[in-house]
């Protein structure tokens, strides 16, 4: 069975019977090209699927290390290779499966890009309120750092998600599963704000998404970005600049204020407690780095 076959009955099963979240599927796609061009450049050919051996693929890793990816994207990269022939050999398209035994790349220890309290509220001073459009682009970013929102979970939030009695958002998250989190007084004025000027932003293609672009369109993933990534040009000298780092921020401000770690696991939606325990590295680091500088004998 030719592989692009493959690759397309694979996706379609991650979209359709995983429920995985459209960008889950996009990554997967495009991991799955690099593979592909890969073998074409390896065996000259995109072999079919059942043709593939593990030695065809053994060199995979250290083809991408070659073209500049990282570890983390490595590891990326080969798991949804991985999950491919697995799939492949669920479905009965291959006898054995050539990937189980390929290694991944350690995982690089990084800790994440967060802002300091003050950089967030310089950050949330760069909108101008005086217009409908600086009014939607701070109640779009005062919930991102409220309520440690994905990208994804904010561009999909509908009017009916947010109740403002229970100052909650219904948020589905990866897997589509829905959760609840709290919103802040901060960001609960804010959206207000937008919701009584939203009408003059909606359009037929509307839908009842809560933040649209100036067409009517809901706002997509790269509005976003682009429009936090602006806020905070001037007001951090964080190496990255985008919405995820207000989702750091709000992680490890919580922690950093006492929080439970294993309610903010829940806010942010983690499926593991291992994957939140990051956040209490950059707190671990912030409080070595205040011993370094305060204590006489650090």
């Amino acid at each position: 069975m030719e592989f692009r076959a493959v690759q397309h009955q694979f996706l379609l099963y991650c979209e359709t019977e995983r429920a995985y979240s459209p960008l889950t599927v996009e990554t997967y796609s495009f991991a799955l090209d690099r593979f592909c061009a890969y073998l074409h450049e390896f065996c000259g050919e995109i072999p079919s699927v059942e043709a593939i051996r593990s030695s065809d693929i053994r060199s995979f890793p250290g083809w991408l290390h070659d073209k500049g990816h990282k570890n983390n994207t490595i590891r990326k990269y080969l798991a949804a290779m991985k999950s491919l022939f697995k799939f492949a050999l669920k479905r009965g398209f291959i006898p054995s499966n050539p990937a189980s035994a390929i290694p991944a790349p350690k995982r690089e220890k990084k800790l994440p890009n967060y802002l300091q309290q003050d950089e967030v509220a310089l950050t949330m001073q760069q909108f101008d309120c005086s217009t409908p459009k600086g009014i939607r682009d701070k109640a779009i970013t005062e919930l991102l750092y409220s309520s440690g929102l994905r990208v994804s979970e904010l561009t999909s939030l509908t009017i009916n998600a947010f109740d403002e009695y229970n100052r909650t958002v219904r948020v589905l998250g990866k897997g589509k599963k829905e959760r609840i989190v709290p919103v802040g007084s901060v960001a609960i004025t804010a959206i207000q704000s937008w919701l009584s000027v939203r009408p003059q932003f909606v359009s037929p293609e509307s839908g009842s998404a809560i933040f649209l672009s100036a067409k009517g369109f809901p706002m997509t993933a790269s509005q976003v970005y682009s429009l936090v990534k602006n806020a905070m040009q001037t007001t951090t000298e964080a190496r990255q600049k985008s919405p995820h780092v207000l989702r750091h921020s709000f992680a490890t401000h919580l922690l950093d204020n006492g929080a439970d770690i294993y309610a903010v696991s829940q806010m942010l939606g983690h499926a593991s407690l291992s994957t939140t325990q990051v956040y209490t590295h950059v707190s671990i680091e912030r409080l070595k780095d205040s011993y370094k500088q305060a204590h006489p004998r650090s």
